[in-house]
């Protein structure tokens, strides 16, 4: 019964957020976004962060790409979990939306969460949705 109504309150917070959505953008603007987030989502989870680079605005890969370095700092970690939290249209058009990330570190073994805010905008001449918060920062508080 508790597992119903968790699922039940889920629904109806997906549903809010995707409500607020309704108003600000067309129906396949709202499904290429929900579209590109899911794919999104999939490959920080099973993919590769270079892989995921290419959601990533292209002005922000152009001024500030991420390092070979840091795109090799991930590979000490393997992603357990990837949960959308909440979405919101925000007054310039844009689309935020906080994700919860189960990351394990691949020395340790240990496992901890971390609360990510992405950031979309669409890209008219395009006819698609751009992540412009970067990669997730999966070091938070280390």
């Amino acid at each position: 019964m508790r597992r119903l109504i968790q699922l039940l309150m889920l629904s109806s917070l997906l549903a809010a957020s995707f409500m607020t959505l309704a108003a600000d953008f067309s129906r396949k603007q709202r499904t290429l976004l929900e579209e590109t987030q899911n794919a999104y989502g999939s490959t920080i989870r099973w993919g590769s962060m270079e892989d995921a680079v290419s959601y990533l605005d292209p002005e922000r890969r152009r001024t500030n790409p991420p390092t070979e370095f840091e795109l090799n700092r991930y590979s000490q970690l393997r992603v357990s979990a990837y949960r959308e939290r909440s979405t919101a249209s925000l007054p310039d058009g844009t689309v935020e939306r906080r994700v919860e990330i189960g990351v394990i570190n691949i020395n340790t073994q240990a496992e901890r969460l971390v609360t990510v805010v992405e950031r979309w905008r669409w890209d008219p001449e395009g006819k698609r949705w751009w992540q412009f918060n970067g990669l997730p920062d999966l070091w938070q508080g280390h």
